[in-house]
């Protein structure tokens, strides 16, 4: 990763910090891509040669401002930030908290930097994507009953699914390509944050008693951040239902290989971010 330029959602949580400093050890060029712009300013004074951006996924306009001011190569973007279950909420620009700011935000962010980017896409995905369902009628539960849960896990199923359809795009354009990474259940702060206090103390003995640390949690990300792999490669823990272990590469499942599906979705997101696929462009140095 020795001079590589990296970008980074979500740098100051505990995953992405972990990212953050695993990849500045290892001589990567990191910009670290967040909301909380004093927080990341701490970490970025302990990882040479990091910088600062600030960014908010929940709101499409920031979004735009960071790819605006954005002139170089990109090696590696890591799509990483998230929220996860929730009370219910809104972006900025009138989305549901979740999928806009994990899927929409990212979605938006991938297309407007695509261009300056020379390698891959790396999405930080979860096995709660089991539980989703993406309802293209009612993305932002305006007239079902909202669930944090169901919130989440369709958010994480799109995040599947515009892999997957990412790759198809880029297959006709060039040699990058577009990865999942899924940490496994990572003891993080998180799931901690749900504010439902009965949840959030299930979540709690769950973590104390399946999670793994998050400098494990952290490997598959930095895996598919740095490994030799093929296209719409999904690299996660090795472990029982994928939950802990040492990094490998992870079969998608059916509901994540529906093409179908994911075109539409692109089509929604593409509409409602106002961004689309871009070309590669020769500019960039």
């Amino acid at each position: 990763m020795r001079g590589r330029s990296v970008i980074l959602t979500g740098a100051t949580g505990g995953l992405g910090r972990v990212i953050a400093k695993r990849l500045g050890e290892a001589g990567a060029r990191i910009t670290l891509a967040v909301r909380d712009v004093g927080r990341g300013r701490e970490l970025a004074a302990r990882i040479p040669g990091s910088q600062v951006r600030e960014l908010d996924l929940a709101d499409l306009s920031s979004v735009r401002r960071f790819a605006e001011s954005w002139d170089r190569r990109i090696d590696v973007l890591i799509n990483n930030a998230a929220v996860m279950m929730v009370p219910e909420g809104r972006t900025a620009d009138g989305a549901e908290l979740q999928i806009g700011t994990n899927h929409l935000g990212h979605f938006a962010l991938t297309n407007l930097l695509l261009p300056a980017i020379t390698d891959r896409v790396v999405t930080v995905v979860s096995k709660a994507h089991v539980f989703g369902r993406i309802d293209l009628d009612d993305l932002h539960w305006r007239r079902r009953r909202y669930s944090p849960m169901g919130a989440y896990a369709q958010s994480k199923l799109a995040n599947l699914l515009f892999t997957r359809e990412l790759q198809r795009r880029l297959a006709a354009t060039g040699s990058r390509l577009a990865l999942a990474a899924d940490p496994g259940f990572a003891a993080t702060d998180l799931a901690r944050h749900t504010e439902r206090p009965l949840l959030d103390v299930f979540l709690g003995v769950g973590i104390r008693l399946a999670a793994q640390g998050v400098e494990r949690s952290a490997r598959p990300i930095l895996a598919a951040t740095a490994a030799d792999v093929g296209p719409a490669t999904w690299i996660g823990p090795d472990g029982p239902f994928g939950l802990r272990g040492r990094p490998a590469v992870v079969r998608w499942p059916p509901a994540t290989t529906d093409t179908y599906l994911g075109q539409r979705l692109w089509d929604l997101s593409a509409r409602e971010t106002g961004t689309d696929f871009a070309p590669v462009s020769t500019s960039v140095t």
